[in-house]
């Protein structure tokens, strides 16, 4: 069995918060324009994020809304999702900044977190040489 090393660093993780019916502002029609969750995940990738990812929830509220459910035939668009991204927290910071204009009046939350790297033990080559 090979010895395994772990590594951590110290990152950060951002969740905004968000209804999926938000629409990006500016681009298109109402009916053509790219849902907001989406278009964050895509400026992080653009902006060099490590991930980004949209949670849809079952159950909740945020910002001090009504309670909402999920429907059971169609979404419900009012509903809370949660767009998380994860990275150092200056990127985290200056992502902010960047998109000030889509994130105005959202819930965001930053939690400081830690990066685990598990990485296989490789031979060395003077190891080798001495066996």
């Amino acid at each position: 069995m090979t010895q395994s090393q772990l590594s951590s660093r110290e990152i950060g993780m951002v969740r905004i918060y968000m209804k999926p019916r938000e629409k990006m502002p500016g681009k298109g029609s109402w009916f053509s324009a790219r849902p907001l969750y989406r278009e964050l995940v895509m400026q992080a990738k653009a902006h060099g994020i490590m991930n980004a990812i949209a949670h849809h929830t079952h159950f909740g509220y945020s910002n001090h809304g009504k309670v909402q459910d999920d429907g059971f035939e169609i979404p419900n668009p009012e509903l809370t999702m949660c767009v998380e991204l994860i990275s150092e927290r200056p990127t985290l910071e200056d992502f902010c900044k960047t998109h000030s204009d889509l994130l105005k009046h959202k819930v965001i939350i930053y939690k400081h977190i830690e990066h685990w790297d598990v990485s296989g033990r490789g031979v060395v080559a003077d190891e080798a040489l001495k066996a």
